[in-house]
């Protein structure tokens, strides 16, 4: 067992909680759908509402804490939301843009090499930048740092090169304050849907480095927590759901009627 009991209560009380609150304050959509509700019933139709509202706070609600509560017993610092900083060498933004101009081109990125590149541009003058906040941040007992952006698993083709970019800059900040940091920036996806097959996902390829720059459901929960950690998150929230089976079906009991 990868995951002490600890923290497996402390898991399983982050899923529930979730799910109360969100029973607590959430409303279905009104649009009235007579056929889907008589063909269906208005339960399921509140059920698969629920589930679509769910899965957009999923990453922030229930993800981030569980991976944070993960890394802990395996990492020095962890912590969910994390600013990298707000500047970055003007040579290093057009190192950057460089980069994403080049890849776009020939679609062979070499994560390894972008970073040389970012860490040779660390000169003139520093600009601010705004970019987006660290889904989940670690730093190793060697003071090595890994910086994830936890993503749904079909994201659209038209949204990685923003992805990419932001890996990137996320580099550059974090060099133009330290340019002896040992950085890595990822994208975290919690589950393959395409299982037992491979996660492919063609989007992604050409644009970010699958080997260096991409983590899918058990190398990045078992990167987090250790060897099992993968699995044993999936009998939490097994747990947390047969503890909270009563509470769901008395909720969606209320929308049995069709008027």
């Amino acid at each position: 067992m990868a995951l002490a009991q600890g923290q497996k209560t402390q898991i399983i009380t982050v899923i529930t909680d979730c799910l109360r609150s969100k029973f607590r304050n959430y409303r279905p959509e009104s649009g009235n759908m007579p056929f889907h509700f008589r063909l269906l019933g208005k339960d399921r139709m509140a059920l698969y509402s629920f589930i679509q509202s769910l899965n957009t706070t999923f990453g922030t609600s229930i993800f981030e804490p569980v991976a944070v509560t993960l890394a802990t017993n395996h990492f020095e610092k962890a912590q969910s939301q994390y600013i990298v900083g707000k500047t970055i060498y003007e040579k290093t933004q057009q190192s950057i843009q460089q980069i994403i101009n080049q890849i776009s081109i020939n679609g062979n990125p070499d994560k390894k090499k972008e970073v040389d590149l970012i860490r040779h541009s660390l000169t003139g003058k520093i600009a601010q930048l705004k970019t987006v906040k660290v889904d989940l941040f670690v730093e190793n007992a060697n003071g090595e740092q890994f910086l994830f952006d936890l993503k749904t698993a079909k994201s659209n083709i038209s949204n990685f090169k923003d992805f990419k970019r932001t890996l990137l800059e996320w580099v550059g900040i974090a060099l133009t304050q330290n340019s002896k940091a040992n950085v890595h920036t990822l994208i975290a996806i919690p589950y393959n849907p395409y299982e037992p097959k491979p996660y492919e996902r063609w989007t992604m390829k050409g644009m970010l480095d699958m080997k260096n720059e991409l983590k899918v459901a058990e190398e990045f929960w078992n990167f987090l927590g250790g060897d099992g950690a993968y699995d044993d998150l999936l009998d939490c929230f097994e747990e947390a759901g047969i503890e909270l089976r009563p509470e769901i079906d008395a909720y969606f009991g209320k929308f049995k009627s069709y008027s």
